[in-house]
C-alpha cells in the first residue's frame, strides 16, 4: 500500500532483485497480530454497547467474522483484491486462489514475503465486514448475519480493496482505478474500509429497521467495562492497522505511529469536550466512542499529514463524530452502535482533510490545498470516497433485501423483546442463576430452574455433597 517496489513477473509469482528484510518481515507479522486483535477488541467494544440479553449475539456477530472472511480470504478473497485487475474493476479470482503459488521464496511483495502481506491484509478483510454487525445490534438472525459476512466480502470490501489498495507493479501487473488512475489517497483504509462499511451500516440498518420501542424505552450500555477494555484493544491494535501499512520498519511507519497517537488522543479530547459543553458531563462512553472517531479520523491521511495536521483531524474528527451519532433521531434510521455516525462520518473527514492537509514533507510527498497543492489532491479524495460510498450503499441494499427476501434477516418480536442470546445462541452472557452441582453427574440443575423449586430433600443432599 505505501511501498512501491521494481518487480518483474513470471508464472504469476512477483519476484524482486531485492532480498527480504527480516526486520520488516517481523514488523508487518506483528502488525497483522494486532489487526487481528481487534477484531475481538472490537467485539468488546460494541459487546458493552448493547443491552445485556444482546451480549453474546454481538460477539458472536464479530467472531464468526473471522472464520468466514477468513476462509474466503484464502479462496479467493486475495486474489479479488490484489490479483491482476480486470478492467481495473476487480482483480482476478483465480490469480492467487488458495494461495498455493505464494509459497515460493520468490514470491514477495515490498521487501515482505508475499503470506506476510496476505496475512497482514486478510485482517484488514476481517475487521471490515465486522465493522458493519454494529448497525444492526439486538435484531438480526444469526443465520442472516452469516450469509450477508460471504456476500458482502465478496461483492462489496474485495472490489473495494482492488480499487483502493492495488497499485500497478506491486502485487500483480495491474491494479485498482482509485489507487492508479484517481490517484486518491488512502494509507490504511479509511475509504476502503471505514467509509465502506459505514456506508453499508446505513443501508443495513434500513432494510433491518428499528429495534422494537427505538426513540421510545431508553437502551443504554450495559457494561461500560466491557466498552473501554474494547476501545483500549482498538487503540492497541489501530498501531498495527496504520503503521504497519508502511509494509516495513520504516520513516513512515514511525510517523504513521506518531500520527496515530496524536489524531486519537485530540479526538478523545474534542468530544469529552463537546459533551461537556452540550451536556454538563464528560462520559466514559464519549471517551471510548473519541478514541474511535480520532483512529478512523487518522487511518487514510497518516501517511501523509504531519504531526500537527493529526492533531488537526482528531479534533475535527471527534467534534464531527460527536454530533453525527445524533443523525440518527432526526432522520429516523436505528444505526445501533452509531457505525454511521463514527466510521462513514469519520472515515469522510480524515479522507476530505488530505486534500487540505497533505504536507509535502511527509511520506506521501504530497501537497494539500493549505501547503500550496490548489484543489487537485482535494477532488482526488472525494471522487475515491463517493465512488466507494455509493457504491457501498447500493449493493449492500441489494444484498439485504435479498436476504431478507429468502432466509430472512429478523429475528420474531418475542424473540427480540426476550433476548436474542438464549433464541439464537441457547446462551446467556451472564448466569446469575444458582447451578447445583454433583459429584457423580455433573450439572444437577440448570440456570433456568429456581431454587426455590426444587424439594427440600435435593436441597438437603446438594449442601452435603
Amino acid at each position: 500500500m505505501a511501498l512501491i517496489v521494481t518487480q518483474h513477473w513470471s508464472a504469476n509469482l512477483v519476484t524482486m532483485t531485492y532480498e527480504i528484510s527480516a526486520g520488516d518481515t517481523a514488523w508487518v507479522l506483528t502488525s497483522a497480530a494486532l489487526v487481528l486483535l481487534m477484531t475481538p477488541g472490537l467485539a468488546f467494544f460494541y459487546g458493552g454497547m448493547v443491552r445485556a440479553k444482546g451480549v453474546l449475539n454481538m460477539l458472536m456477530m464479530n467472531f464468526i467474522t473471522m472464520g468466514t472472511v477468513g476462509v474466503l480470504w484464502v479462496l479467493y478473497g486475495y486474489s479479488m483484491a490484489f490479483g491482476n485487475s480486470v478492467g481495473g474493476v476487480v482483480g482476478n479470482p483465480l490469480e492467487f486462489a488458495g494461495l498455493t503459488s505464494l509459497m515460493s521464496e520468490d514470491a514477495v511483495v515490498g521487501t515482505v514475503p508475499a503470506l506476510a502481506f496476505v496475512a497482514f491484509q486478510a485482517c484488514f478483510a476481517i475487521i471490515a465486514v465486522a465493522l458493519v454487525s454494529g448497525a444492526i445490534a439486538d435484531r438480526a438472525t444469526f443465520s442472516g448475519w452469516v450469509v450477508f459476512t460471504i456476500l458482502w466480502a465478496t461483492l462489496v470490501y474485495f472490489p473495494a480493496a482492488h480499487w483502493v489498495f492495488a497499485f500497478d507493479g506491486t502485487t500483480a501487473e495491474f491494479g485498482g482505478f482509485i489507487a492508479n488512475s484517481i490517484q486518491a489517497i488512502d494509507f490504511a483504509g479509511g475509504t476502503a474500509i471505514h467509509i465502506n462499511a459505514g456506508a453499508a451500516a446505513l443501508a443495513l440498518a434500513i432494510v433491518v429497521g428499528k429495534r422494537l420501542e427505538f426513540g421510545v424505552r431508553p437502551m443504554r450500555p450495559h457494561n461500560m467495562t466491557l466498552v473501554m477494555l474494547g476501545a483500549a484493544l482498538l487503540w492497541f491494535g489501530w498501531f498495527g492497522f496504520n503503521a504497519g501499512s508502511a509494509l516495513g520498519a520504516t520513516t513512515t511507519a514511525a510517523v504513521a505511529w506518531v500520527n496515530t497517537l496524536a489524531a486519537t488522543a485530540a479526538a478523545m479530547l474534542a468530544w469529552l469536550a463537546v459533551e461537556k459543553i452540550r451536556y454538563g458531563h464528560p462520559t466514559s462512553l464519549g471517551a471510548a466512542s473519541g478514541i474511535v472517531a480520532g483512529l478512523v479520523g487518522i487511518t487514510p491521511a497518516a501517511g501523509s499529514v504531519s504531526p500537527l495536521g493529526a492533531l488537526v483531524i482528531g479534533i475535527l474528527a471527534g467534534v464531527a463524530c460527536a454530533y453525527a451519532i445524533g443523525l440518527k433521531n432526526k432522520l429516523g434510521y436505528d444505526d445501533s452502535l452509531d457505525v454511521v455516525g463514527v466510521h462513514l462520518v469519520g472515515g469522510l473527514v480524515g479522507t476530505l482533510l488530505i486534500g487540505l492537509l497533505a504536507d509535502p514533507g511527509s511520506p506521501a510527498g504530497v501537497a494539500g490545498l493549505l501547503y500550496g497543492g490548489g484543489f487537485d489532491q482535494l477532488l482526488r479524495q472525494f471522487a475515491g470516497a463517493a465512488i466507494v460510498l455509493v457504491y457501498s450503499f447500493v449493493v449492500t441494499l441489494l444484498i439485504g433485501y435479498a436476504i431478507k427476501k429468502t432466509i430472512g434477516f429478523r429475528v420474531g418480536t418475542a424473540v427480540e423483546l426476550g433476548g436474542i442470546d438464549i433464541a439464537e445462541h441457547s446462551e446467556v452472557g451472564y448466569d446469575l442463576s444458582p447451578v447445583y452441582y454433583s459429584a457423580l453427574g455433573g450439572v444437577r440443575r440448570s440456570l433456568l430452574v429456581d431454587p426455590a423449586e426444587l424439594p427440600e430433600s435435593e436441597l438437603s443432599k446438594e449442601a452435603t455433597k
